[in-house]
């Protein structure tokens, strides 16, 4: 297989665009993959390759009704309910608080609502004189990788419009992902239960007692009743219907609409946009239930964090997919022989490429069908995808900001980029998270 000069500058075209987008998040990654676009067609010559729209308009489709959701109060309701959750078992809260924050991410689809937890998981352990880098960096960790096991997710959105001609629905990836996630945060709590020394005999914590910094540690909060409005109690309602509708037409996929085309082929309406049809309803409904004011449709977070994440997919699945396209027999030549051999290797060209791109989402876009092309079976497919999530590896914005939130100072990002304290928790998720999918799909 030979690869002429141009196949290199090409690849180094990529990369640098993908290097330096990387360093200005979503936004800026899917300005550099424009930009690596412009350079392959216009001065390669190379074929612009198909934007992956199904995947965008589901993404675009679920930040509206996680949007409107937001509007009416949803989001604030849930984290509320999720500190008292982490109130109730204090001592426990290195177990309690990853699955606490990972189960609002796996309803909602996004990593955005366990942010607002975060302060809540210091201060419990703080007060529980627990060591918050412990709960923290399995929170921080296992909320990252819950988008595997949400229905909901922009990942889980890639893979099913990229498996989608092969049959394989949002249900089967949820049985093998679901409990693979459970098993892998569980191993996660685990390996960071005795990570360093207690909290109490922490030097920098026994610095800043000594400075008198301890009692700014503890954070005012109500404890009386949780009044719950109508409104926002019927907005999560809606919601959640909405996502056992997508789930019940996945499982009875006999009871989906089909037509005939002109072939004669009986075509079933797609998963992809079931999704599509089902959240915007739901965000109709939210809307004209719980009467949400129309400036408050796209003023949150969830929609302005949405439509980065968007433009990233959209710019960097662009450029690796003109990229792909037009070399795809030499890479189909290159990994045919680790699909044949050992196709568990592919999990680790999905986590290193994740690390670089810092998006599960757009991994899942470029490299997902590639391993499909090559021979991978979809459902073992399925069992890699946490590899699609190493964008722990080089600290990001929930990494950053959880340090500071620990004001007992364990956690740290270290004097080296690689050696922060997330590192632990990161490998522990995905390696367990692949090999119990891996497990599930040898049953299976």
């Amino acid at each position: 297989m030979e690869m002429d000069l141009n196949f290199w500058l090409q690849l180094v075209a990529v990369a640098v665009c993908i290097g330096i987008g990387g360093r200005f998040g979503g936004l800026g990654l899917g300005a550099a993959g424009g930009l690596g676009v412009c350079i392959l067609v216009l001065l390669f010559g190379l074929k612009p390759a198909s934007p992956p729209v199904s995947t965008i308009l589901i993404i675009v489709a679920v930040i509206s009704c996680t949007s409107v959701l937001q509007g009416a109060g949803g989001l604030d309701l849930m984290v509320k309910v999720a500190e008292r959750m982490l109130r109730k078992w204090p001592k426990a809260i290195t177990f309690v608080a990853p699955f606490v924050c990972s189960f609002f991410v796996i309803f909602v689809g996004s990593a955005y609502v366990a942010f607002a937890v975060y302060p809540v998981v210091a201060e419990v352990a703080t007060q529980a004189r627990v060591r918050p880098e412990r709960p923290i960096a399995a929170s921080v960790i296992s909320a990252g990788i819950a988008v595997v096991a949400s229905p909901m997710s922009a990942a889980t959105a890639a893979l099913v419009a990229s498996l989608t001609p092969f049959d394989v629905g949002v249900v089967d990836i949820l049985m093998i992902s679901v409990p693979s996630f459970i098993f892998a945060t569980f191993c996660t709590c685990l390996a960071v239960y005795w990570k360093g020394c207690d909290l109490e005999d922490d030097p920098e914590f026994k610095r800043r007692v000594a400075n008198g910094e301890f009692q700014e540690l503890v954070i005012k909060h109500d404890r009386g009743a949780l009044d719950i409005p109508a409104n926002v109690r019927n907005s999560i309602i809606v919601f959640a219907c909405g996502v056992a509708t997508v789930l019940f037409f996945g499982f009875f996929k006999e009871l989906l609409p089909t037509w005939t085309a002109e072939n004669g082929k009986v075509i079933t309406l797609p998963i992809p946009s079931l999704i599509q049809m089902i959240m915007l309803a739901c965000a109709l409904f939210i809307i004209l239930i719980c009467k949400v004011p129309s400036n408050k449709f796209a003023d949150g977070s969830v929609f302005r964090a949405g439509l980065i994440g968007v433009v990233g997919v959209f710019g960097i699945s662009w450029l690796t997919g003109t990229f792909f396209d037009a070399h795809s027999a030499h890479f189909i030549e290159l990994f045919k022989t680790m699909a044949e051999s050992t196709p568990l290797l592919f999990g680790v060209v999905l986590f290193l490429f994740s690390a670089v791109i810092l998006s599960p989402s757009a991994t899942v876009v470029a490299l997902m069908p590639l391993g499909a092309a090559i021979g991978i079976p979809p459902l073992l497919l399925v069992a890699l995808y946490p590899a699609t999530c190493g964008d722990f590896l080089i600290p990001g914005g929930a990494q950053i900001g959880c340090c500071s939130f620990d004001r007992t100072g364990t956690t740290r990002l270290g004097t080296w980029v690689l050696n922060h304290s997330y590192i632990r928790a990161g490998f522990v998720h995905v390696i367990s998270g692949v090999a119990c999918g891996y497990l599930i799909y040898s049953l299976i």
